[in-house]
Parts: C-alpha cells; structure tokens; sequence
C-alpha cells in the first residue's frame, strides 16, 4: 500500500518539482498540492494524507504554527518540514509543534523519499547539520512579547508606530526593544531583529 503524501509549499515550481520527485517513487502516492499553511491544515484535515511535506516560510499560515495545528487537529498524520531556510531556531520550533522531521531543500530526492519512508514508519528524522547548529544556538532568549516586537520592529516603522501596533506604551515598547538588543548582543533593534531572524528565533 502507498504512502499518502499533501505537499505544501507557496512557491509553485518547488511543489511542483517535489510532486514530481516523488511520484517517480512507485510506494509514494502525492494526494494533494497547497500553497499555504491554512489551506495545508484544510486539506490534511479532509484528504487524510500519511505525511504532510510541509515548507516554513508560507502565507496565510506558516509551516511551524500549522504543524502545530496539525498535530492538535489530525495527530496521526506526520509532518515532515522541509525548508530552505537552515535556521537552528527553526527546528527546535518545528519539534515543539509536533514535526517528526526536518530537511532542507537541497536534500538529494532519495534522501528526501526516504525521508518520508521513515517518518511514516514512526521515526524522526532530522538534517544532522541543522540538528548541529540547534544545539550550538539553543533555545530562544527572548520572550514572546520580545518576539512580537523584533517582529514589529522588521518593517521599519517608528517606536510610536510599533506601540500603535501591537496597542502597547511607547515605553513598554523601548523596554521591549532594549531588552532584545541585549539578549541578542547587538546594537540597533534592526540588527536585533535580524539576527534573531537568522537563528530562526522569529
């Protein structure tokens, strides 16, 4: 019998050369394509895949809060996230959502069908270089408010524009900013935010 596959990816080409990788595996079956997290979530939900490929970086919904939802929703559907991105950070919330596994892109399209065998087959699976840098980068510093503010701070507005955002105090909202510029030793909150986006901490 197939292994049920729904890949979810918002970059069409990739879907499409994923969906065409493994339809050359003859115990892979891809039952459904979704271009965010949500529609991944709905289509999970009504196809009742084995396992869902799920990228991170998606509209809507990202790839980590629907494996989240997934896994609350459909838990006998695996998730395996496959992403571009090798942020450290990025694993460590993928396992916390309930991901049973995680690869990059780049992983040659054996890999990637094995992969998929074997997160079927109830193991987990982790790219062993991402799985390296998670331990070396640890866990998040920062807080959720902390978080939501760095996140805020990305688009560049002003403190006021950030306070208006997120309906905080202007001071609230420094606290917030110097506390992140600190934990993440940096100097400017846009060199916060990035670097807090580099380890996938965002």
């Amino acid at each position: 019998m197939s292994i049920r596959v729904l890949l979810a990816d918002d970059q069409a080409l990739v879907r499409g050369a994923l969906a065409a990788l493994l339809r050359l595996e003859p115990d892979l079956e891809v039952v459904g394509e979704v271009g965010d997290g949500r529609a991944a979530v709905a289509a999970a939900r009504s196809l009742q895949p084995d396992v869902v490929l799920m990228d991170v970086e998606m509209p809507v919904l990202d790839g980590l809060a629907a494996t989240a939802q997934l896994t609350e929703q459909a838990p006998a559907v695996r998730v395996l996230v496959v992403t571009t991105f090798g942020r450290p950070g990025y694993l460590r919330r993928g396992l916390q959502a309930g991901a049973a596994g995680f690869v990059v892109k780049d992983t040659p399209a054996r890999e990637l069908a094995d992969a998929v065998r074997r997160v079927h087959a109830g193991l987990r699976v982790l790219d062993p270089a991402l799985a390296s840098a998670s331990l070396l980068a640890g866990d998040s510093p920062l807080t959720e408010r902390e978080g939501e503010v760095l996140r805020a701070a990305e688009a560049g507005g002003t403190v006021a524009d950030i306070a208006k955002a997120l309906h905080l105090s202007d001071g609230t909202v420094r606290n917030y900013l110097s506390s992140a510029i600190g934990k993440t030793n940096t100097r400017t909150r846009a060199e916060a935010a990035r670097q807090a986006r580099s380890y996938g901490w965002l």
